[in-house]
């Protein structure tokens, strides 16, 4: 059977997944995490991706990233995959796969659904149960929230916009992440990523599959479903008009 194709589209940003090959982890020390960073920061800059929000978990990486141009993102995730993978094999002593096939993506419309992303990420290691995020070193939480220096990091204009300030801006994105997510939406999102589909309301999938001239993703239709416009993030985009 023939690989699903990715699209990317210039300046849409992208939330992706790449685990390790049977859930099997791929960060096995603490420089594993920093050599990866240092890894990732190198070919966002030279590939032309802006990362918004990422986060290391023991055998998986999501990125929230806008590609300067529609190749963009497969030129980053090949270049720092593959030299990822000669360095574990390397320090540990291994051969074969480490990622389980092709990373997964799925475009994100902005506004309300682009910082739903945002604290999905984000909220990933609290999700399972591994530490609160203010702790959890391997993600851009504290850059976001907390305002920690973070070189990888480049806020996208829906989230520069949550405050006239960096101090309001922080103060009403940590307000975001202390309202957690709704399940539906996790759920959303999770589905989206998996398949492919655009997260986003009917109205951007269809401008996603105009503009690309064919059907991408889950291409089921039916009532459109709005946990994202229902939770708290549309105080967000309250907030932006």
């Amino acid at each position: 059977m023939p690989r699903k194709p990715r699209f990317f589209i210039t300046d849409i940003p992208v939330h992706l997944v790449q685990r390790g090959n049977n859930k099997q982890p791929i960060f096995f020390a603490e420089r594993d995490y920093l050599v990866y960073l240092d890894w990732l920061l190198d070919a966002s800059v030279r590939c032309g991706c802006a990362i918004h929000a990422y986060v290391l978990m023991t055998n998986h990486v999501h990125l929230l990233t806008t590609p300067a141009d529609a190749e963009a993102i497969s030129r980053m995730m090949q270049t720092v995959g593959r030299r990822y993978v000669q360095y574990v094999n390397r320090a540990y002593c291994r051969s074969g796969t480490l990622w389980e096939g092709r990373f997964k993506s799925s475009l994100v419309q902005q506004s309300a659904y682009l910082l739903a992303c945002y604290r999905y990420i984000e909220l990933n290691p609290i999700r399972a149960g591994v530490v609160a995020a203010e702790d959890y070193r391997w993600s851009s939480y504290r850059h976001n929230a907390l305002g920690e220096a973070d070189p990888l990091i480049t806020g996208h204009a829906d989230y520069l916009a949550l405050g006239a300030t960096d101090e309001q801006r922080r103060k009403t994105y940590q307000e975001l992440i202390a309202s957690g997510l709704e399940d539906s939406v996790v759920t959303q999102l999770r589905g989206c990523v998996q398949t492919g589909t655009p997260f986003g309301n009917d109205r951007f999938r269809a401008q996603i599959e105009q503009t690309l001239g064919c059907k991408v993703g889950f291409s089921r239709r039916g009532r459109p479903r709005r946990p994202v416009e229902a939770s708290a993030d549309a105080r967000s985009e309250a907030q932006q008009t």
